[in-house]
C-alpha cells in the first residue's frame, strides 16, 4: 500500500452497467399505465428481470432499482414504478441513498436523480456528474458521494465535483469494464471513505490524504466491486474477474484486520470468482453472493476449526431455473428484520432457509394480509 497525501486526476473511459453472466427470466410483456410506467396489476410478473439495487427509507419503504422500469417502490400495501415520465434522469437504477432533508437519491446510466416526494431533480454531464453505474453515499456528516464510470464526485451547492483519485502503479492493467470505474463506495466506522475501482484496487480517504490497496496488498484482484465492515472492525472486499485486455480468473473474497489480508480459497465461489455484492445484516452477520454459487451467511465471530469465520451456504430457490446460476446483485434488510435480494431474474425474499421469488403481486411477507377489499 502507498499514501499518496495529494489526489490526481483520473482517465476513465465508456462503460457499462454490471449484468451477471447468468441471464435471469423475466415475465414479459408487463401492462405499463397511462404514464409508460409498469403497474402492479399482473401479479404474476416479475418487478424487473435485473433488481440491481435495494434500499428502505425512512419511513420504511422500499425501493428497488430496476435495469430499465425505473425504482419500485413498495410501500407495504402498493407497489408503485417512477420512471423517465415521472421525472426521473434515467431508466437505470444502479444505486440508491437518502439524505438528511430524507431526500431520495438515485444513481442511474446518465446521471443521478433527487426525489423530494413529490418531484424529481437531475444531475447530469451539465451538472459535473458524468458516466454511467451511478453508485450513492451519503457519509457520517451528511455530504452526498456519487461514483461512476468516470471516477468519484462530491456535492456541494447544488452541483457535482470530480474527486480525484491517484491511479496506482501497475505492470498491467486488468480490468472488468472501465479502469478507474468506481464500483462501490463506503463508510467504515473511523469515517474513513472506502472507493472500490476497476482495475485499481481499493482507495481509503482518511479527510487528508488517500491510501491505495491492490492485490500485491491481498486483495483478490484489482476489480474491488464491494466493501463492507463486520462488528470486529475488519473489513471484506469483494473482486471481480478480468475480462479487458483479456480473461483472468481472479476475483473473490479477501478479509482485512487493517493489518493484514486473509483469502478464503478453500470455500467454493469465494476465490476466482465475481463477488459483487457484501452485506452487513442486523445481527452482525455478513452476506456475500457469489456468481454461480449463492449466498453465503458468514458468522465473523465464529471460528471454523481454527481457519476463521464460518461460512454457510445459501442456494435453493422456489425458481428452479435460477438454482444453479446465481447472481445476485443487491441486497437489503427491512426493519421488520427481512432480508431482501436483488437476482439477475427478480426480486427475492430469504426465508431463513431458502429464496422465495416475489412478483409483482406477492408474497410480500411470510403471510400474506387477507384482501379485504
Amino acid at each position: 500500500m502507498r499514501q499518496h497525501p495529494t489526489l490526481s486526476t483520473i482517465v476513465a473511459l465508456s462503460s457499462a452497467l454490471f449484468l451477471a453472466s447468468c441471464r435471469g427470466q423475466a415475465e414479459p410483456g408487463a401492462p405499463e399505465s397511462a404514464a409508460g410506467t409498469p403497474s402492479a396489476a399482473s401479479d404474476t410478473a416479475q418487478i424487473d428481470a435485473y433488481v440491481v439495487a435495494a434500499f428502505e427509507d425512512r419511513a420504511g419503504n422500499l425501493w428497488f432499482g430496476t435495469n430499465g422500469q425505473g425504482v419500485a417502490r413498495w410501500d407495504g400495501r402498493t407497489l408503485r414504478y417512477f420512471s423517465i415520465p415521472e421525472g426521473l434522469i434515467d431508466n437505470v437504477v444502479t444505486g440508491i441513498a437518502e439524505d438528511r432533508a430524507g431526500n431520495l437519491w438515485l444513481g442511474t446510466q446518465a446521471g443521478a436523480s433527487r426525489y423530494d416526494g413529490t418531484s424529481f431533480t437531475s444531475f447530469g454531464p451539465a451538472e459535473g456528474l458524468p458516466g454511467a453505474g451511478c453508485k450513492l453515499l451519503v457519509d457520517r456528516q451528511g455530504e452526498i458521494w456519487a461514483g461512476t464510470s468516470e471516477g468519484a464526485f462530491r456535492f456541494a451547492n447544488e452541483r457535482f465535483q470530480a474527486f480525484a483519485l491517484p491511479i496506482p502503479e501497475l505492470d498491467q492493467v486488468s480490468y472488468k469494464m472501465v479502469p478507474g470505474k468506481v464500483w462501490d463506495l463506503f463508510e467504515d466506522r473511523r469515517g474513513n471513505l472506502w472507493f472500490g475501482r476497476d482495475g485499481y484496487g481499493a482507495c481509503r480517504y482518511d479527510g487528508r490524504g488517500l491510501t491505495l490497496f491492490t492485490k500485491a496488498d491481498g486483495l483478490c484482484s484489482n476489480n474491488v466491486a464491494s466493501i463492507q465492515e463486520d462488528r470486529q472492525g475488519n473489513l471484506w472486499f469483494g473482486s471481480i474477474t478480468s475480462d479487458l485486455p483479456q480473461y483472468i480468473g481472479e476475483g473473490g473474497v479477501s478479509l482485512y484486520t487493517g493489518e493484514t489480508f486473509t483469502r478464503f480459497p478453500e470455500v467454493r465461489g469465494l476465490a476466482a470468482n465475481d463477488i459483487y455484492n457484501i452485506y452487513l445484516d442486523r445481527d452482525g452477520q455478513v452476506w456475500i453472493g457469489a456468481v454461480r454459487v449463492g449466498a453465503y451467511r458468514v458468522d465473523p465471530s465464529t471460528k471454523s476449526g481454527t481457519k476463521g469465520p464460518s461460512f454457510t451456504l445459501f442456494d435453493q430457490t422456489n425458481r428452479p431455473d435460477l438454482t444453479t446460476h446465481f447472481g445476485i446483485q443487491a441486497f437489503v434488510q427491512d426493519r421488520h428484520g427481512t432480508l431482501w435480494f436483488g437476482f439477475s431474474g427478480g426480486l427475492f425474499r430469504f426465508n431463513g432457509s431458502s429464496f422465495v421469488n416475489v412478483t409483482r403481486g406477492g408474497p410480500w411477507s411470510a403471510v400474506e394480509p387477507a384482501d379485504t377489499r
